[in-house]
């Protein structure tokens, strides 16, 4: 069996790197040849081109494609070469991504022939983006796919709710799919309301939490201490006083990677770590703070003490993503609000019953496993039955 699989495996973040390396290596355990299909369109991280900029209707897009540009430029120039290199060694490394890059989707054609099944998923391969709206390739409707087995794993939303304008074509691209999963229950809505009849698709979780294990990346001798991580993405509003209480609570010191988009202040002391750092400094801390859904997830696997902070204000529709982990966990009261020191307090003198919730996580990655093991079953068969024809009319 050979796999093709379809994720956001190029983009300098931790939980999008972890979540494909999970992805890849529980397939590869399973006796697949699983790869990455080198798909990097342009519109995800450098905007793409601008579209009608004359037209003063398409002004809120165009500007999210300049500040795109101007992001992107900013970290090729003046970001950490550092760090860069330690995102491309693991990807060369840990998740074995070679060959050009592929920008448009009909560079994929001349792979299609050499797989046996495409996979998308995780991450937030369906969030619709202001400068592209939805991709059909990351629903594997692909020139030169006909006749492949095509399962979604995982993917994500990013989000509670879809614009209507997008659910005739999101419609579309489900139907081209075998088999339907999504990361959250938010997710089976959206499908619902694109016309997906609800017992079509299935909730599994995320990658990290399918595979459950990451000790192959773990650096020898990584004692545990004291110290706090804080994981803060998109915002410091709330974390940075739930990091700075946890961190006098510990006694320990307070580390916080930087992002290329972060527009506040050094939580604690700021650090800029490559993939296999960053995942040594969550292993070692004695409690860990995130507002970032891989940030939670990966805590989860790991077993550490965590506080999830929820974001605020207008990107509240995202803490769906890690409300529902916690619930399949059972972890939910470890979801704080706002920075609430008696909270945070209470929190860090309450241990987690790691034991329930590892049987809960076991129980939800059975269902996962039976997911995946059918579909790969199914695309086994089916290139069997491709075979034997094929072997039929030669002869």
């Amino acid at each position: 069996m050979k796999i093709g699989l379809l994720t956001y495996h190029f983009s300098d973040n931790y939980g999008a790197l972890f979540q494909a390396f999970a992805l890849r290596r529980w397939l590869q355990e399973r006796g697949a040849e699983a790869e990455f299909v080198n798909y990097h369109p342009p519109y995800v991280e450098e905007g793409g081109p601008l579209d009608r900029p004359w037209k003063l209707s398409l002004w809120r897009k165009n500007a999210t494609i300049l500040y795109m540009k101007q992001a992107h430029l900013r970290h090729r120039f003046f970001g950490d070469k550092r760090q860069t290199a330690a995102f491309d060694r693991f990807r060369a490394e840990h998740l074995g991504v070679s060959g050009p890059r592929l920008r448009q989707p009909e560079d994929l054609r001349p792979l299609m022939a050499g797989y046996d099944m495409l996979v998308c998923g995780s991450d937030q391969i369906w969030n619709p983006s202001i400068q592209r709206g939805l991709d059909p390739v990351y629903f594997l409707d692909i020139p030169g796919s006909d006749g492949l087995r095509k399962a979604a794993y995982a993917p994500s939303f990013g989000r509670s709710t879809i614009e209507p304008g997008y659910r005739a074509e999101l419609g579309r691209l489900l139907g081209g799919l075998d088999a339907i999963s999504v990361r959250e229950s938010s997710g089976l809505d959206i499908l619902e309301s694109a016309g997906l009849p609800r017992d079509r698709a299935l909730v599994v979780p995320d990658p990290t939490i399918l595979l459950g294990r990451f000790d192959s990346l773990l650096s020898s001798g990584n004692a545990p201490d004291n110290s706090v991580f804080c994981y803060a993405l998109r915002t410091d509003e709330g974390i940075r006083e739930v990091a700075e209480e946890a961190a006098r609570l510990t006694g320990g010191a307070l580390y916080a990677p930087r992002n290329p988009h972060q527009r506040w202040r050094d939580i604690g002391q700021g650090v800029i770590p490559g993939p296999r750092e960053w995942l040594d400094m969550l292993a070692r801390a004695g409690m860990v703070v995130s507002n970032s859904f891989h940030g939670v997830a990966l805590s989860v696997v790991m077993n550490k003490p965590f506080v999830a902070v929820s974001l605020p204000g207008k990107r509240a529709g995202m803490n769906a993503r890690v409300q529902n982990l916690l619930t399949l966990a059972g972890l939910t009261d470890r979801i704080v609000e706002t920075a609430d020191p008696a909270r945070v307090r209470e929190l860090a003198r309450t241990p987690v019953d790691w034991v329930q919730v590892n049987a809960r996580l076991a129980a939800v990655r059975a269902t996962a496993e039976a997911y995946l093991d059918a579909n790969i079953e199914a695309a086994r068969n089916q290139t069997d039955r491709a075979s034997g024809l094929k072997e039929r009319v030669l002869n």
